[in-house]
């Protein structure tokens, strides 16, 4: 799938509309500055320091894209009064293959948009395009992952629709902590 492709996810009284789009080098700056917040680096991999640690960030999203099987959104928030939108996070659909049954999803959002609704939102929209878009390939669930102790996460993938599936063991050092292991189906 080369094609770029840009979701949309309406407005509610509470929140403003959400834009979903490959990553782009001007998205650098904002993401090193998203980046320096303590918790993302505790909880997202990797850690982006500097302009060229980002670039490669992007890049990476980019090569994804162009090999089909790993879909990097960046997360926009439409700005009142402003043709610009604001960076707020991220959302990925990793490791799809044709004849594949299961993807994953990940995503993090940045700490001024956190306990706004933007990651279950976000998340909801890019289940739904992976589901509608590589179902006839096989697709037959999402898996999301989470470290045990990301409480927030645990609500995210819980209003998402992803039920809770198991614990999985830490295996450090990529994964020092136990997590979560949450579900969604194509079905019921």
């Amino acid at each position: 799938m080369n094609a770029p492709v840009v979701l949309q996810v309406a407005a509610t009284p509470a929140s403003p509309a959400l834009v979903l789009r490959p990553w782009r080098m001007e998205d650098v700056a904002a993401l090193v500055e998203m980046s320096r917040d303590p918790e993302l680096r505790q909880l997202a991999s990797p850690v982006v320091d500097n302009d060229a640690e980002g670039a490669r960030w992007v890049q990476t999203q980019q090569r994804g894209w162009a090999a089909g099987d790993r879909f990097g959104f960046a997360v926009l928030e439409e700005q009142r009064g402003s043709v610009r939108e604001q960076l707020v996070g991220n959302v990925v659909l990793k490791e799809v293959a044709s004849g594949k049954p299961a993807a994953e999803v990940g995503y993090w959002t940045a700490a001024h948009a956190r306990g706004r609704g933007v990651a279950p939102r976000a998340l909801e929209a890019l289940t739904n395009w992976a589901f509608d878009t590589f179902e006839a390939d096989g697709l037959e669930r999402l898996e999301l992952l989470h470290q045990v102790d990301n409480l927030a996460s645990c609500r995210v993938a819980q209003k998402s629709g992803y039920d809770f599936d198991s614990i999985l063991p830490a295996a450090p050092p990529a994964f020092p902590r136990h997590g979560h292991l949450h579900i969604r189906r194509t079905s019921p």
